[in-house]
């Protein structure tokens, strides 16, 4: 049996498809949730966290991530 893995972090393309906007905006709107959780600017956003912030359902969110 295979397992498929889901990817867990968001990339500012992923933020991009997921709201319409500029990857610009997808950035900036990165660095805002990483300053809210007290990251440093080399770390990760995860879809949880992207999804606790944004208020969207990590279900919804994975549905819009792409390899």
């Amino acid at each position: 049996m295979t397992v498929k893995l889901n990817r867990i972090c968001i990339y500012p393309k992923d933020v991009q498809r997921i709201t319409g906007k500029s990857e610009k905006s997808g950035r900036r709107l990165l660095k805002k949730i990483r300053e809210r959780l007290g990251k440093e600017d080399h770390q990760f956003v995860t879809t949880e966290e992207f999804a606790t912030y944004t208020g969207i359902t990590s279900e919804l969110i994975q549905q819009y991530l792409t390899d």
